[in-house]
């Protein structure tokens, strides 16, 4: 089972009770004897119906659930056709003799006997969304299944709750007499957020356990605990304060502040991955705050609720102190105080089922026979008219608030009064706009992004120099010891292997040129428009905006009158809206009160006059409605007047064409301020990624030459021998002959045409056996495993943190050649070895437009089914169209 722990409700109990008898009592008296014959099967259906939905004895066996709940749904939709046939009530005329009796769920010792179906009715339907918590309760929420099907039924319960509280069956139980707490409005509303926090939960589980995003795990906590919230808050209210058991109330509260500050340590997480330190700590310091307080009151809930609690407190600490140590040691930011931070968002993922489909009685068949249809039918056309009633009213109302709207904006009110107080406001998007400016630096802070573009770009140029220079070198010694041994030095040459390094070292080396005239672009550019874009370092925004001044003469001194009249003139606009919203407000509570099937069950006379004296009940709501939208009206063209003489005397024109402008001007720095912004960061970048490529191919160029020192002083050895066992050869020759043939027939020896070679083997010069293969005849290794060419515009990829790089084995044994190799003795030229890295001949700074950085992309090979050599052609570097623009002076 999962770890999180969820609370389930109880069913109510019920005594029995013979609905038969009572029932085809009312019928005989009432219809016929016939009626009631007739109407004898449907009597024993629904004695049947509650006896296995009520009376029926609950099974310890989870599997039996589903049969509850489909045996309530039952027996809820036989109710909804009993309750308009069969008035039950004290009434000698109606059924008064059956009553029913509940207990209290909660409070089991407490219980209502009325003789009223409106608590049959609204006991049944929260026994329905008991049910459905226990079936969710028992699902397994390992599985995804488990999961999907306790969220399910959590939803279920929520909705029965919920139509429990808005059909008004719960008010029309406490109006009938009931006393117990559990049916009331008040709990069905607290039930109902616990069951949704409860469907939210197992989504939140369902996150974590796929690993979403932070920003999302936290969402989805956060309005785990508002659910939990509120329903803490109703658990606090009277009625329910005094009525739930103190475990149930320290649980909900515990949970609300376990999900609040799991909500703050996702969001912390998602925090340190934006290098945001300073809002992470005050993030965690919030949540840990919230679980001691909770902690502190909690008493008596579930071991494993606090384990959890305190699993998550032990991370939220860890997290806190490396946070701590972090900022101290490297960000050295502000932490910001808690109220200063926006409260956490929040994603709703589940909401109340609806349970009116399965609750529809329209197809059942009991007691059809009993009434007539005209009763049913005269029902819903008086639902109609009333619906119709408010419908229009509301469009009234809806019609007459936009025309306020629209019409104080074009006269634009109160923004006027309010800058001749002093309370300047612009618009939200322009303001949203600059305080997000403001956050990232203002263009004070640009010079300092300038700053390291220059230094990015200077160690980028050092690395360049650093890594010719080394290759230089190399080829500088490799030429002095070919010059001193001649023929003998066979190893290939230094600008043969190293050709392609070079080009890209010279790929490298254009695209720094060309991002220094882009950083002089960039450059220029902030200078230049840093007049336009000082507008929004001012803080707040507001201040830099125009504001009515007083007239600096005045012929009457009415100017405060002016003001006055036009303030209190608004004023009286204002009530009438909120007179307005709770005109609506009564309309739908008057619908939500108005039941008249009693009336037209037990009624006589014709229908329509009873509709006409119903609806009459709505006549001074709508005449009041009426009366406030003349008076808007006629306030409307006061304030109109009004706000003519206002702008004459203030000069609102002026002010109007100055503060546009000043809107324009705002918007046109944000708009340079971002371009801005995004070509420093795209150069940031660029840097970057440069000069991790050029630090991986001076990594190549020293292992290059730590293996060519290797050969070097291989070949020097082994030349060194070849010569000294030539000079001994030919010493012992020239004294034999000298022995043997008589000086005058001497002659001086040709040379000889190979060293000293061993029996059998080649005698051509610079090649040795298989057997005594020299380890400079090896082909030039491969350094680094060929790495695939990146997508356009993605960078290289990084290597694994903390990973040493792979350095060859220098000076092991030498490999045997593969079946189809070269003859050993021979140089073989070494297979093509891929350029590793990103290919920065594409734009250098990513997402550019324009001629920025556009670098000449070199000419990819076309592959083959055999590995080209790396190195094809001798090239000497700095190749002759190039000057020395990157060598220290």
């Amino acid at each position: 089972m999962a770890a999180n722990v969820m609370l389930a409700i109880h069913e109510k109990k019920a005594t029995p009770v013979d609905l038969y008898r009572p029932l085809r009592q009312y019928i005989a008296s009432t219809y016929s004897d016939r009626d009631a014959a007739t109407a004898d099967d449907d009597l024993c259906a629904v004695r049947d119906l509650r006896a296995a939905a009520v009376e029926a004895p609950a099974l310890p066996d989870p599997s039996s659930l589903d049969q509850r709940r489909a045996a309530l749904l039952a027996y809820a939709r036989a109710l909804a056709l009993v309750e308009p046939r069969f008035p039950v009530s004290p009434d000698r005329a109606h059924v008064h003799s059956l009553s029913f009796t509940w207990h209290d769920a909660f409070k089991t010792g407490k219980k209502a006997s009325l003789p009223s179906l409106h608590l049959e009715r609204a006991a049944v339907l929260f026994n329905l969304g008991a049910v459905y918590s226990q079936i969710a309760l028992a699902a397994d929420r390992v599985t995804d299944v488990g999961i999907r099907t306790a969220c399910g039924a959590f939803q279920s319960a929520a909705g029965a709750f919920a139509l429990l509280r808005e059909s008004g069956l719960a008010a029309k139980a406490v109006a009938a007499g009931a006393t117990t707490v559990d049916v009331t409005p008040d709990c069905a509303g607290m039930l109902e957020k616990l069951m949704l926090a409860q469907a939210q939960e197992c989504f939140f589980e369902k996150v974590i356990a796929g690993g979403k995003p932070h920003a999302l795990c936290s969402k989805v906590a956060r309005q785990v605990g508002v659910y939990y919230e509120e329903a803490y808050a109703a658990l606090c209210a009277p009625p329910l304060s005094q009525h739930f058991d103190k475990t149930w109330v320290s649980h909900v509260q515990l949970k609300a502040a376990q999900f609040y500050a799991d909500a703050c340590y996702r969001c912390s997480l998602d925090l340190h991955e934006k290098e945001e330190i300073a809002q992470e700590i005050a993030r965690l310091k919030i949540g840990m705050s919230a679980l001691a307080d909770a902690k502190k009151a909690a008493k008596g809930v579930a071991a494993q609720l606090l384990d959890a609690v305190n699993k998550l407190e032990s991370n939220m600490k860890t997290n806190l102190d490396r946070a701590i140590k972090e900022n101290n040691s490297v960000y050295l930011m502000r932490v910001p105080d808690a109220a200063t931070l926006g409260a956490l968002p929040a994603a709703s993922l589940v909401k109340s089922s609806s349970l009116v489909e399965l609750l529809d009685a329209s197809k059942e068949r009991l007691f059809s026979s009993l009434v007539p249809d005209g009763s049913m039918k005269a029902l819903s056309k008086y639902t109609e008219m009333v619906d119709d009633i408010i419908r229009t009213q509301a469009e009234k109302l809806q019609q007459s608030s936009e025309i306020t709207r629209v019409r104080l904006k074009e006269m634009d009110l109160p923004d006027s009064i309010l800058s001749l107080e002093g309370n300047i406001s612009i618009p939200v998007d322009l303001k949203e706009d600059v305080e997000a400016v403001q956050i990232s630096g203002g263009p004070a802070g640009l010079e300092a992004e300038l700053q390291q573009l220059r230094d990015l770009s200077r160690v980028n140029q050092d690395l360049l120099v650093q890594t010719e220079e080394m290759l230089q070198k190399e080829a500088s010694e490799d030429s002095q010891f070919r010059t001193q041994f001649g023929s003998r030095w066979t190893r290939p040459q230094s600008s043969t292997l190293t050709k392609n390094i070079q080009d890209r070292l010279n790929l490298f080396a254009a695209n720094l040129k060309k991002a220094a005239g882009s950083d002089a672009l960039i450059e220029r550019g902030v200078k230049e428009n840093y007049p336009l874009m000082s507008i929004l370092d001012k803080r707040p925004i507001e201040s830099a905006l125009p504001s009515i001044s007083r007239p600096i003469m005045s012929l009457d001194g009415n100017e405060d009158a002016i003001v006055g009249a036009l303030k209190q003139s608004l004023r009286q606009l204002q009530s009438l809206g909120e007179e307005r919203a709770g005109l609506e407000d009564m309309l739908k509570e008057m619908k939500r009160k108005d039941d008249i099937l009693p009336k037209l069950m037990a009624g006589v006379g014709s229908h329509d006059d009873l509709f006409k004296k119903e609806i009459a009940k709505y006549d001074p709501i709508c005449a009041e409605i009426a009366d406030n939208i003349v008076a808007q009206e006629q306030l409307l063209l006061q304030i109109q007047a009004q706000n003519e003489q206002f702008a004459a005397v203030f000069n609102l024109d002026d002010f109007k064409v100055a503060r546009e402008r000043c809107y324009k001007q705002i918007a046109a720095a944000v708009v340079k301020y971002q371009e801005t912004k995004k070509n420093i960061n795209d150069g940031l970048n660029f840097y970057v990624t440069l000069q991790d490529a050029i630090g991986r191919i001076q990594q190549q160029c020293s292992d290059f030459i730590m293996t060519r020192n290797i050969q070097c002083r291989e070949m020097i050895e082994d030349v060194q021998r070849k010569l000294a066992g030539f000079n001994l050869s030919s010493s012992s020759n020239v004294s034999q002959r000298n022995s043997s043939v008589p000086p005058d027939q001497q002659s001086p020896s040709p040379p000889p045409h190979a060293p000293h070679a061993q029996p059998g083997g080649d005698s051509r010069p610079g090649y040795s056996q298989p057997g005594t293969r020299p380890p400079y005849s090896q082909p030039y290794p491969t350094y680094g495993a060929p790495q695939q060419q990146p997508q356009y515009g993605a960078p290289p990829q990084q290597p694994q943190y903390g990973a040493p790089p792979q350095q060859p084995q220098y000076g092991a044994p030498p490999q045997q050649p593969p079946y189809g190799a070269a003859h050993p003795g021979q140089y073989q030229q070494p297979p093509h070895q891929p350029t590793p890295g990103h290919d920065y001949g594409q734009p250098a700074y990513p997402g550019w437009r324009g001629p920025y950085y556009n670098g000449q992309q070199p000419e990819s090979q076309q592959p083959g089914p055999y590995p080209q050599a790396p190195y094809n052609a001798p090239g000497a570097y700095p190749p002759h169209h190039q000057s020395n623009y990157y060598r220290p002076q």
